[in-house]
């Protein structure tokens, strides 16, 4: 029992049942809801209520049917009026690509009656078909393949006048036909080209610029086989001699007169061109003084050559401009090749070579490219960009070739000549680098290499024959070696190292290099003679051959240039040129009088080393004793009297 109690449950009291409704208030309900409306098929209700429920049915249906019907018509209507209203040129095509209705906008802009354009095909209305592209794209959304498309067509106006239209087509809704729409961008095009002409032409020549000009070429190139061209293109590139002088002495607007002075008879000579197939050529800016013309279809260099000598002596004639009277002259390079396989970079890039070649020449003047020439520069190039690493890599060799006494003809010294042993080029004489290293300043670490190597090689001599007379060595050193090192402290570093006698070194400038020295190459010079190192003028008499310099320059030896020794041969039917002996004697003499001793070189033949020996020359130097040899062979000379020749 549990320890709480329900107190007494009352009695359950059954829910009352509904009376059921009699038939008549059913129908009273059926009429008075809305549901027994909706359902008029109800078994409560009686045959005659249902038929009238269903009348009342249908008549809204109708009703709402014959609604939208209108409401369906009068946007017909509106369309139809909208349609027909618009300005906007349109045409509804059916999917066979016929007109089935156009309105008076396209019919104004074809310049016919709009109910004759009804059944003709739309393509022919707006030019679709003439690119297959655009054909394509046309046929598949006729075809319900593609939504849309777009395209820009220039149509003809009936006026005459040419106007730029997009036409868009689209599928409607019915599913049954497209809509053909034009729009006039005339407006739009004419503001882009007017951009386009600013984007791309110079605005102070109003010449095409740089981007417009590789444009074109890049058009050219790609063109230049088709039918009746030639397949060659050319190019006249030149630039404006002492330019900058007129804008630094005139003003920058003077010298942008004269730029568009020389534009107009640029122009000029283009359009006047004999040899030209068709059509002007292209004159472009490309920036600066820089001007190009551009030879599409060229018939050969001689056209170019012609070209090019028109343009030249255009440009010398003076400019007039607002009072001042002006002469320029110009530099061109000139390239003509076939265009297969050419770029437009390749193309401008051996221009510009060209140009710097016509430059270096004297300017004032054209030349044409020569790849032999071309490859020589590719050449060095190569070796400009291999030359400090193969000083390191100890790519170089030393040759020697004997100093004889023109007396006794016993070997009194070696002149040292580097050799460049290049792993792709072979063995290299010093003219096809020394340039290079000079201009790129890898002379002085190859000058300090061949000094230090040349004393070694004097020394080990020395050593290896104590009982003969050392030999002197002979270094060549560039005047950069003089300037951008400390040329006395090398040479005395290296003589300490190599335990080489001072006087038995000499060192070889040039006439340019020594004449009119002064400063610090001056001091370096004699420092190095107060140290007792000969210093020797090469190459004497092809300079400034300055003879009063000779009194004040720590100077000991004279080395005559060769082309004054093969004044003195008989041989081979070549008869002396007295001048040049009574020049090589005279030289001879005052040398002498001054303490300085002299050198021939290039002796080639007995007879011109008989002849320098009777003037009094100390020593010679030529074929006729020894080319340029190994340190070995030199060894083997050493001590022989006289040497064998």
């Amino acid at each position: 029992m549990s320890g709480t109690s329900e107190g007494p449950q009352p009695a359950a009291v059954a829910a009352p049942h509904p009376s059921t409704p009699s038939v008549t208030e059913c129908h009273a309900l059926a009429i008075q809801d809305d549901r027994y409306h909706a359902r008029p098929d109800h078994p409560l209700l009686d045959p005659e209520a249902r038929d009238h429920q269903q009348q009342q049915q249908q008549q809204r249906q109708q009703k709402q049917h014959d609604q939208q019907e209108h409401r369906r018509r009068q946007e017909q209507r509106d369309y139809r009026a909208a349609f027909n209203a618009a300005q906007l040129p349109m045409a509804v095509v059916d999917r066979r690509g016929t007109v089935v209705t156009a309105n008076d906008a396209l019919a104004e802009l074809v310049g016919t009656a709009r109910a004759s354009l009804r059944d003709r095909a739309a393509a022919d209305l707006v030019d679709l078909a003439s690119d297959d592209r655009t054909w394509h794209a046309y046929q598949e959304v006729l075809r319900g393949r593609r939504s849309r498309f777009r395209c820009t067509r220039r149509l003809k106006h009936p006026d005459g006048r040419a106007l730029w239209a997009e036409v868009t087509v689209a599928p409607l809704p019915d599913g049954g036909s497209v809509l053909l729409s034009l729009t006039d961008i005339s407006e739009r095009r004419e503001l882009q080209a007017r951009l386009r002409h600013l984007q791309m032409h110079d605005p102070v020549t109003r010449l095409p610029n740089r981007t417009l000009f590789f444009e074109r070429l890049s058009t050219a190139l790609e063109s230049s086989y088709d039918h009746g061209r030639t397949g060659r293109i050319g190019l006249c590139y030149l630039d404006l001699d002492g330019f900058k002088a007129v804008n630094d002495t005139l003003g920058h607007r003077v010298g942008d007169r004269l730029l568009a002075a020389v534009a107009g008879r640029l122009t000029e000579c283009a359009a006047t061109d004999g040899h030209s197939r068709g059509g002007s050529h292209l004159v472009a800016r490309l920036g600066g003084d820089e001007f190009a013309i551009l030879v599409e279809d060229s018939s050969g260099t001689e056209q170019l050559a012609d070209l090019a000598r028109a343009v030249l002596a255009a440009l010398q004639l003076p400019f007039d401009l607002a009072g001042q009277r002006l002469s320029v002259s110009a530099s061109i390079g000139v390239v003509e090749r076939t265009a297969d396989g050419t770029t437009p970079t390749g193309l401008m890039q051996v221009a510009d070579t060209t140009l710097y070649w016509a430059k270096a020449d004297g300017k004032a003047r054209w030349t044409l490219f020569d790849p032999e020439r071309n490859a020589h520069r590719m050449t060095r190039q190569a070796l400009a960009s291999t030359l400090r690493p193969a000083v390191e890599r100890e790519e170089f060799v030393l040759q020697y070739q004997p100093l004889v006494g023109m007396a006794d003809g016993v070997v009194r010294g070696v002149e040292a000549l580097v050799r460049w042993n290049h792993p792709q080029f072979g063995i290299l004489a010093p003219n096809r680098f020394i340039g290079i290293a000079e201009e790129d300043g890898s002379i002085v670490q190859l000058g300090r290499w061949v000094l230090r190597t040349a004393c070694l090689q004097a020394r080990q001599w020395q050593r290896d024959h104590p009982a003969d007379r050392p030999l002197f060595v002979s270094v060549n050193v560039a005047v950069r070696q003089v300037w951008d090192s400390d040329l006395v402290a090398d040479v005395a570093a290296i003589l300490a190292e190599t335990g080489l006698a001072p006087h038995l070194l000499q060192l070889e400038l040039t006439e340019s290099a020594v004449m009119g020295s002064a400063g610090r190459p001056l001091q370096a010079l004699q420092a190095l003679s107060d140290m007792g190192v000969r210093i020797a003028i090469d190459d004497f008499g092809t300079g400034y051959s300055n003879l009063a310099y000779l009194s004040r320059l720590p100077v000991s030896v004279l080395k005559l240039d060769g082309s004054f020794v093969r004044g003195f041969r008989y041989d081979e039917g070549v008869h002396p040129n007295p001048a040049d002996e009574t020049i090589v004697e005279t030289l001879v003499h005052l040398a002498h009088r001054l303490g300085l001793t002299v050198t021939a070189e290039c002796v080639e033949t007995a007879g011109q080393a008989a002849r320098l020996r009777r003037i009094g020359c100390d020593t010679g130097q030529g074929w006729l004793y020894s080319r340029a040899v190994a340190p070995e062979r030199i060894a083997e000379m050493i001590g022989v009297r006289p040497l064998k020749v």
